[in-house]
């Protein structure tokens, strides 16, 4: 068993997302109940002036490649590069981000490094010198604890579970040589087309508006847009929603759509089937806004409102103008 606790940092344009500082607080909590450093392995192009911003968040050292294969993003670069170097320095545990980039690294990094992994977890700790994940199951219905036996232990945490917390530490810059050969790369970006309009991506949203099937129709999420925009807030959707061709497929939350945990979940007109409890049940506070009294989503919400939602709503961002201005 190797020592150290790692994670694989994630940075869009030059500037780290916030999972990263999830990741590198987490990861400082286990070290320190193990006795261990923390590092980061960080990969982009251009990116070794932010590397040490990590040290505010508790990592010792951050290995940085830094290289233009690396940006934008593929599997093949990535996973090559973080495989690499974690061969070659064998921490007892590795974690990434459970987010669109995480997920899909993770999947090949395992198979590299020959291990186990928990994916899409939202708690972890330390048990006996070992790593012990507790992820959902069965579409959120039951929590399991699961522990690799493999080395290193790998966990992928859901975005906005984990706590950042600063805990200044070196965060020494350490540049590796990725190895990499570009006739072996088997795939690259040819383009990138970004979303216009400047809306909030939920998976990242520390507040979310969502709306289902109640809305009606897609002239409908204009009331909760307002909402949003007073609250800062991003509009999700249902995969009713969605099929119906009411909102893009970018906003759906759900079990086929984002994983989402949020401070607050707005839901209007949501029934709450287990689908979609499944992608947004790990939400700090849930307020369901619906007319049918039995409709499941009550069950997990931690306010109730049972009214029609084109009533409730408006009166909510009348109301949310008023705290917001005081």
């Amino acid at each position: 068993m190797g020592k150290g606790v790692w994670i694989v940092a994630e940075q869009r344009e030059g500037a780290f997302r916030k999972v990263s500082f999830e990741l590198a607080s987490t990861a400082r909590k286990l070290a320190d109940q193990l006795g261990e450093e923390v590092s980061a392995v960080l990969l982009g192009s251009g990116v070794e002036g932010i590397a040490g911003q990590l040290g505010k968040y508790g990592v010792d050292k951050v290995f940085v490649a830094d290289n233009a294969a690396f940006e934008p993003y593929t599997t093949d670069a990535h996973a090559a590069a973080v495989a690499k170097i974690v061969k070659e320095n064998d921490p007892s545990i590795l974690l990434l981000a459970a987010s669109a980039q995480g997920k899909d690294l993770a999947a090949r990094l395992v198979g590299k490094l020959a291990t186990g992994m928990a994916s899409d977890c939202t708690d972890i700790k330390i048990d006996g010198g070992k790593l012990v994940a507790v992820r959902p199951m069965y579409a959120g219905k039951c929590y399991g604890e699961v522990v690799v036996s493999g080395s290193p232990q790998m966990a992928s945490l859901r975005p906005n579970v984990f706590p950042v917390v600063e805990s200044a530490k070196a965060g020494a810059v350490n540049k590796f040589d990725a190895g990499l050969d570009a006739a072996a790369l088997k795939t690259k970006v040819l383009e990138v087309q970004k979303e216009t309009g400047g809306t909030i991506d939920v998976s990242e949203a520390n507040i979310i508006v969502s709306g289902g099937r109640g809305m009606k129709g897609p002239e409908g999420y204009g009331i909760l847009e307002e909402l949003a925009g007073v609250l800062k807030a991003a509009v999700g959707a249902s995969r009713a929603a969605v099929d119906a061709g009411w909102r893009p497929l970018k906003d759906q939350v759900g079990q086929t759509g984002k994983t989402v945990s949020p401070n607050l979940y707005i839901a209007c007109g949501i029934s709450g089937a287990i689908q979609h409890l499944a992608g947004m049940s790990s939400s700090k506070y849930i307020v369901a806004i619906n007319k049918d009294p039995e409709a499941p989503i009550f069950q997990k919400a931690d306010y109730g409102i049972v009214d029609d939602l084109f009533k409730v709503v408006p009166e909510m961002t009348k109301e949310c103008k008023k705290l917001l201005a005081e």
